[in-house]
């Protein structure tokens, strides 16, 4: 296991138990860049220089100033700098910094979801601090409620939500999750008999919603049109999983790299219509739906062709004309 990236406590008026915080997420990119000179092909490292070294001499390299030699400075006016030794740092008493002092409960679903931040991985300190930490957990789970706290760390004080551990909490794949269920006899519940602390973003963070969304025209929704995307949701609607989740910006990084390294040229996707595009949406699911053993989508495949038909005859004169497509681009 690694290390726990915070120690303390958690502190309930008069009841307290002994925890660590574990980072619950990590880093799963293979891409990895570097800063390379154009002209060179060379790759570029950075130094810390004192600036005013650069405004004497421009045209000269200056001396890097050493790491040991680096402190922290606030600017209290332009070009004045209070500075802080690390030490003073380390040394500021801030009680989140060991203990979580629960302020308050609130239920479950009344955080607004922009407000979380990073999860964490709770667990009890030790096994004479587990008694505590269950019962606690239990009652959170009873009450349907979220514990709202602080913890100081990296620099700042966060807001922190200490919520249970979902059972279904699992970043497996199915069949190792399958295969895991199988050899336990244990309720779903104690599958994960930990916590969850989530940091939360301040409100003063959050920028005001009406600023951007006000510039959102009104447009009239063809009621066609929204049949149609309410069926495509309908058969497209499934539990969660987040193994069927990668990252498509990474795979395109690949994609380019490989282009490169072999000089291929790079193909480009075609714009389609609006209504079109729903149609075979929802054309393309009813064919899954038929393949798919044990479906239960009857009810909405006898809907479906309906919908389509009416959809069928407002858009009768889009049909005669050919569907607007961007010119293909000439490959190398």
């Amino acid at each position: 296991m690694a290390r726990p990236y915070w120690s303390g406590k958690i502190q309930i008026s008069l009841v307290s138990f002994g925890v660590k915080l574990f980072v619950a997420t990590e880093a799963a990119s293979d891409i990895h860049f570097h800063q390379i000179d154009r002209r060179t092909g060379e790759r570029v490292r950075h130094q810390n220089v004192a600036s005013s070294a650069i405004e004497r001499n421009p045209d000269e390299a200056a001396d890097p100033v050493h790491k040991s030699d680096i402190v922290k400075g606030y600017e209290y006016s332009h070009g004045r700098y209070v500075t802080i030794e690390p030490d003073e740092l380390a040394h500021l008493r801030v009680p989140s910094k060991r203990t979580m002092d629960v302020a308050q409960f609130v239920d479950v679903d009344s955080i607004d979801p922009a407000f979380f931040e990073k999860p964490y991985f709770v667990v009890p300190e030790d096994d004479s601090q587990t008694e505590a930490f269950l019962t606690i957990r239990q009652a959170l789970i009873d009450t349907n409620k979220v514990a709202l706290s602080r913890i100081a760390f990296g620099g700042r004080e966060h807001v922190v939500a200490i919520a249970p551990a979902p059972a279904h909490l699992s970043t497996k794949s199915t069949k190792s999750t399958k295969s895991a269920k199988s050899k336990s006899t244990k309720s779903d519940a104690a599958e994960h008999p930990g916590l969850m602390a989530y940091t939360l973003r301040y409100a003063a963070e959050l920028r005001d919603p009406a600023t951007y969304f006000e510039s959102i025209k009104h447009h009239a929704i063809n009621a066609d049109s929204l049949s149609l995307a309410k069926e495509l949701i309908q058969r497209k609607t499934a539990a969660f999983d987040p193994t069927k989740f990668t990252d498509g910006y990474e795979a395109a990084v690949k994609e380019l790299v490989d282009a490169k390294l072999k000089h291929a040229p790079r193909t480009h996707g075609k714009v389609i219509h609006l209504m079109d595009a729903l149609r075979k949406s929802v054309s393309d699911t009813k064919s899954t739906d038929t393949k798919a053993p044990g479906t239960t989508a009857k009810s909405a495949s006898r809907k479906g062709p309906t919908l389509i038909k009416s959809a069928a005859k407002s858009t009768a004169h889009r049909e005669a004309k050919p569907t607007r497509t961007s010119p293909k681009r000439k490959t190398a």
